[in-house]
């Protein structure tokens, strides 16, 4: 295992924990405007990140990302951030947690298998096993709660969400790096809930928040978004898309060991068993041998290799 492979992991890891941890912080948001509240985190989020980002040569790489690359990053905040939020927030009504939360653990499972489609080569077995271990596992984690119909179309939607987030910044990460990357997702997605936020709510978009919901939004703006998104993307970055996307399953995970820190939950067999498969998933698809077996998987050019398939 490389250095770069082994800092991909670790920082994949740290940005679902972080997140997982937000979801227990966003249980003092349910009174606080939704759209109006997205808008304060990213707009936040944005401005912290704004000054680090835009130094050196960001304008010009910029300025080269053209038309399509802008929409994949507005596509990114509104599918991935803004909608995936305002998805799991709308399935939660009449969904307990749980179900969203276990839609969304099928995550590394459809980019499993949507990831090396695209690229025209068949799902590997190590890496097909070990997201459906970490899916099996966040749903151990979790259990399955009572829904009915919109909360379980609700709870589909933020799945599509959180596939989006992964695979529509995929051609992002490259080009604007994981910092820079992270201040465009985050200034494009404060626009677009700023924007549905007055549209639904009018003048009620915003109002001062209460002391645990500043805490709530401080720990998602600063923590769960300006670390959470750098260090996701960095992972990203030395990792790829499909095995980065295993280390979503330690949301659930550390949502349930951050729960009875507030008295939310409790965690017990259930949580240490489930917490046990997405490790083992996660061991399994994310290693550096399930990544040879997918470059041997992949079709070879006929002619000459090209530099960015040797550069791997």
């Amino acid at each position: 295992m490389t250095s770069s492979h082994r800092a991909g992991m670790l920082l994949a890891a740290l940005a679902c924990v972080l997140v997982g941890a937000s979801f227990t912080a966003g249980g003092a948001l349910v009174d606080y405007p939704n759209a109006g509240g997205q808008a304060v985190r990213y707009a936040a989020a944005c401005a912290l990140l704004a000054w680090p980002a835009l130094r050196g040569g960001a304008g010009v790489r910029l300025a080269a990302l053209g038309v399509r690359r802008w929409a994949l990053a507005a596509a990114v905040a509104g599918v991935g951030m803004v909608g995936f939020n305002l998805s799991v927030l709308a399935a939660e009504r009449t969904a307990q947690p749980a179900v969203p939360g276990v839609l969304v653990g099928c995550a590394p499972v459809v980019v499993a298998v949507l990831v090396p489609l695209a690229a025209g080569r068949r799902p590997t077995p190590a890496g097909t096993a070990g997201a459906v271990m970490v899916a099996a596992g966040a749903f151990v984690v979790q259990g399955w709660g009572g829904t009915d119909a919109p909360g379980l179309l609700w709870s589909v939607t933020a799945l599509g969400g959180e596939v989006g987030f992964v695979l529509l910044a995929a051609p992002l990460v490259a080009p604007l790096g994981p910092m820079l990357l992270s201040v465009c997702v985050c200034g494009l997605a404060a626009v677009e809930a700023a924007v549905l936020a007055v549209a639904l709510d009018g003048r009620a978009a915003l109002r001062v928040p209460t002391g645990p919901e500043t805490a709530a939004l401080g720990w998602q703006a600063v923590v769960a978004t300006v670390i959470g998104f750098v260090c996701w993307y960095a992972g990203m970055q030395r990792l790829g898309a499909e095995r980065a996307t295993l280390f979503s399953g330690l949301i659930p995970v550390s949502a349930a060991l951050t729960a009875p820190l507030v008295a939310l939950g409790t965690f017990g067999t259930a949580q240490l068993t489930g917490s046990a498969l997405v490790a083992a998933g996660v061991a399994a698809g994310a290693s550096p041998r399930s990544g040879r077996a997918r470059l041997r998987a992949a079709p070879r050019p006929a002619g000459p290799e090209p530099a960015a398939v040797r550069r791997g």
